[in-house]
């Protein structure tokens, strides 16, 4: 048994003070404030809990930096990224992965997110066939960092709407479906309580709408999150309408029974009415900020969503950047740009800072499928607990406390992150973070040079 007592604490009622937090078994008993602290207490000024990564493909945490080259036609847009991403994906086998998802897992925690949803479709190694090995990598990647792991596996049989071959790249992500379920059937088996396993479409464009309802109906009958890519893109729009004959969220909604089990991750080019209808259905909206911004994707609009409740989580994504307040900071930031305002999503709540970390909190639990985000009794042991001697916290109360921690700075001020119970960050350091750096060095120095002779 842990237990922390905190001068303050973000609980669901409210900021609130002397709080002591018992934990066991990797959940919270109990949170009770105007508390006394007991001996063997670690105390901190301020506890808030830990956030869900609702959105990561970890072996792109190896891309991070190398795609920021002009290319000759002037041109550079997702499409041309996306060409570079599936030359490292082609590099990246079991132990590459495991290396690398620990190196990104680990900064994850360092960084706030105690729980990641790894959305995957590196389902074989390089010139082997399919087989469970990458699961397997991600599972010892997890264990290593100490991150609650949500194991997305994703299918991709096709290669566009018109249900053209995959391309050469391409080959190595392809399960049938009947493989696809046997697949998500072996990893629900395989990861007992070390994960949880969801399942995912990869897109519209890359799944049929009869491997789409097959999928559906598992995610309802097993009572798990659905992820998919949407409208990411201008060209899929496109491609959707000419094929289709509807914009793909359009589509999405009219043919399936959408709700909140569904992760919808992107979604940024949608008209107005499929946003409401978005709303309505009490989906996720995955918004990946940092992401979206390297690739150019364009800005989800994320006023009128939150005007008629709808629900959001945020990913790193391509992992160019691995710290849930600068994705919240990001979110904020692309909508006053556009609307020449300020406080954008401040929508029930005076300050922009705690309503964007509570909207994710609880957006990031239904798309994971677990009871994160939340310091109250029967929740899992997620804590993050800060310095309210640093500088970025001086001077501030609980009303502005998430403000300063999404408006003011970089480098954040967490002395201690537990994941499920167990202390995974002590004085700001993670406990596994010499062994993951070297191991992800030789690794990324192994690829630095493939990608060379490949130039």
């Amino acid at each position: 048994m842990a237990a922390v007592f905190a001068r303050k604490a973000l609980l669901p009622d409210g900021w609130r003070t002397d709080v002591r937090i018992a934990t066991s078994n990797g959940c919270i008993d109990t949170a009770r404030p105007d508390s006394s602290a007991q001996a063997g207490d670690v105390e901190a000024g301020v506890v808030i809990p830990g956030l869900c990564n609702a959105h990561s493909h970890a072996f792109q945490r190896a891309l991070a930096g190398h795609t920021e080259q002009r290319g000759p036609a002037h041109r550079d847009n997702f499409w041309s990224w996306r060409e570079r991403m599936y030359r490292l994906a082609g590099l990246i086998d079991a132990p590459r992965l495991t290396a690398i998802a620990r190196q990104a897992y680990g900064e994850m925690v360092t960084s706030g997110f105690t729980s990641v949803a790894e959305f995957h479709y590196l389902h074989s190694e390089p010139g082997k066939a399919a087989s469970d090995a990458m699961f397997e990598a991600l599972l010892a990647a997890a264990a290593a960092s100490g991150i609650r792991l949500t194991y997305i596996p994703v299918l991709y049989e096709r290669g566009g709407f018109e249900n053209e071959p995959l391309s050469a790249e391409q080959q190595r992500f392809r399960h049938t479906l009947p493989q696809f379920l046997a697949h998500y059937k072996r990893c629900r088996e395989l990861a007992g309580s070390a994960a949880t396993v969801g399942i995912g479409a990869h897109s519209l464009r890359a799944v049929s709408p009869e491997s789409l309802a097959e999928i559906a109906q598992v995610s309802a009958a097993d009572r798990v999150p659905l992820h998919v890519h949407i409208a990411e893109q201008q060209r899929e729009v496109e491609q959707s309408l000419a094929v289709m004959h509807r914009r793909p969220v359009r589509w999405l909604l009219e043919n399936f029974d959408v709700d909140e089990r569904w992760c919808l991750v992107h979604a940024t080019h949608v008209d107005a009415d499929e946003l409401s209808a978005m709303a309505r259905t009490g989906a996720v909206v995955c918004l990946c900020p940092s992401t979206e911004a390297n690739l150019g994707d364009g800005l989800f609009p994320l006023a009128p969503f939150l005007e008629q409740g709808g629900r959001i989580a945020i990913g790193s994504d391509s992992h160019v950047s691995i710290n849930p307040f600068e994705e919240l900071r990001w979110l904020e930031y692309g909508q006053r740009l556009v609307a020449e305002q300020r406080n954008i999503a401040a929508i029930g709540l005076r300050n922009t800072g705690r309503s964007l970390f509570e909207r994710v909190a609880k957006g990031g639990a239904l798309a994971s499928g677990v009871a994160t985000g939340r310091i109250a009794a029967g929740s899992v042991a997620d804590l993050l607990l800060l310095d309210d001697d640093d500088p970025m916290l001086a001077g501030h109360d609980a009303e502005t406390m998430l403000d300063a921690l999404v408006f003011s700075g970089f480098s954040l001020p967490l002395e201690r992150v537990m994941v499920n119970g167990v202390w995974r960050v002590t004085d700001g350091r993670h406990v596994d973070r010499e062994a993951a750096r070297a191991a992800y060095r030789g690794v990324a120095t192994d690829i630095r040079q493939l990608f060379a002779e490949l130039d």
